[in-house]
């Protein structure tokens, strides 16, 4: 009779069943915990972003709020700016001003220094650029007198013009004025005064 030991193949087939399993069970496990890592990775990775996402969103307002007061700080210093050229216009104009105030003082000052006896004067315009003075005389030497004591001042352009000269007849006492009428122009002294 011959015996067959079924017992030791049961035995083999098993030890390769269980054997089979432990690698299938490692494998699992190894794949488990390759999952379980990529899930921590994936939510770690997730939750810096959404740091970071955070973290600009909030330096974008920031930077928006500065841009505002710096925008602010800006059109400041532009209407700083613009009252600054205006002062400084006012302060140029009030120079100007300064400096040619002295021109009407001087020229009243020269005429009055101008005059010689016997002539006076009725009328003192400014046309244009030029001085129209009319005035009276008893004679024609005083009259020729005033218009080379002006030009002698240094105050009035040479080639004073004489546009008008006039004799009138006076009752009393008996005698004749002369009526004239001077056109001459003021300058300062040393702008162009030509030299006698």
């Amino acid at each position: 009779m011959i015996r067959i030991n079924l017992l030791t193949v049961e035995r083999k087939v098993a030890t390769k069943i269980g054997s089979s399993f432990q690698v299938g069970q490692k494998i699992t496990i190894g794949c488990s915990l390759l999952l379980i890592l990529a899930v921590l990775f994936v939510g770690w990775r997730y939750r810096t972003l959404q740091q970071d996402s955070a973290r600009i969103d909030k330096d974008i307002a920031d930077a928006q709020k500065e841009t505002l007061r710096l925008r602010s700080i800006i059109q400041q210093v532009q209407e700083f700016e613009q009252q600054k050229t205006e002062l400084q216009k006012r302060v140029v104009l009030i120079e100007d001003l300064r400096n040619n105030q002295t021109g009407p003082v001087h020229m009243l000052d020269e005429i009055s220094r101008a005059l010689p006896p016997m002539l006076w004067l009725t009328e003192l315009k400014q046309v244009e650029e030029s001085v129209v003075i009319d005035g009276r005389c008893t004679g024609l030497t005083s009259l020729s007198d005033f218009v080379a004591n002006l030009e002698a001042s240094g105050y009035f352009k040479r080639s004073i013009e004489i546009v008008s000269s006039q004799a009138e007849a006076i009752p009393s006492p008996p005698g004749e004025l002369i009526k004239f009428s001077i056109k001459a122009q003021f300058q300062q002294p040393g702008e162009g005064a030509s030299k006698p």
